[in-house]
């Protein structure tokens, strides 16, 4: 694929620039990480819309640099009580089991950076918070 073809595309951000992106990238590159969890509240906040199956994104690392294009295979709103193992485990952060995933996305959704994004220091999520379950398949390395 030529490398101008993320031309125009927009950004996927995989957490906030550091460690985390640096980890979650490599593993999109690698091929493990094919599925992401995101808020609803936070595409509500930011005034995004949703994006569906075909969706294209310039994956960007931490220096901002576009390193790989990403297609959404799968989309679907679903109460955090109903994230099911093949879901933790495509994240591709290790995750042994469901609970494991969502202590370490607790982690992340309670963060000062995230609830400063939310513009919310006290956001917690429980089991009927609305998350964006997004499968995808790595279309082009760009680096």
């Amino acid at each position: 694929m030529d490398h101008a073809s993320h031309e125009g595309l927009p950004r996927a951000e995989f957490a906030f620039p550091g460690p985390l992106r640096d980890a979650l990238v490599a593993a999109i590159l690698d091929g493990s990480k094919t599925s992401t969890t995101g808020l609803v509240a936070e595409y509500e906040k930011l005034g995004e819309s949703i994006p569906g199956p075909g969706y294209r994104e310039a994956v960007v690392d931490s220096g901002g640099q576009v390193v790989a294009v990403i297609e959404l295979t799968e989309v679907r709103i679903a109460p955090l009580a109903e994230v099911g193992l093949a879901h933790a485990v495509a994240e591709g952060e290790g995750y042994t089991s469901v609970a494991e995933w969502r202590a370490g996305h607790e982690n992340f959704w309670h963060s000062p950076e995230l609830r400063a994004v939310l513009e919310d220091p006290h956001y917690t999520v429980d089991d009927t918070t609305p998350l964006v379950l997004q499968r995808f398949r790595l279309v082009d390395r760009v680096k």
